[in-house]
């Protein structure tokens, strides 16, 4: 659970600006995406290979 202590006279604008900084930067968000449907370990290691094989074609595209 995220606590966000806010000071008096602190305007509610800035104390959700921080709350949400703070909710990024926990991860929750994708944790949830992440555990609504499993993946076998193959399947995440297969897309991670495909993502590198992409991003080295790009990088390759771009030194010509």
């Amino acid at each position: 659970m995220l606590i966000i202590p806010v000071k008096d006279g602190e305007n509610i604008d800035r104390a959700l600006k921080r709350y949400k900084r703070k909710f990024t930067k926990t991860g929750i968000a994708s944790q949830l995406r992440n555990r609504q449907e499993f993946l076998k370990p193959s399947v995440v290691n297969r897309g991670k290979l495909q993502k590198a094989i992409y991003i080295q074609s790009l990088r390759d595209q771009e030194n010509i």
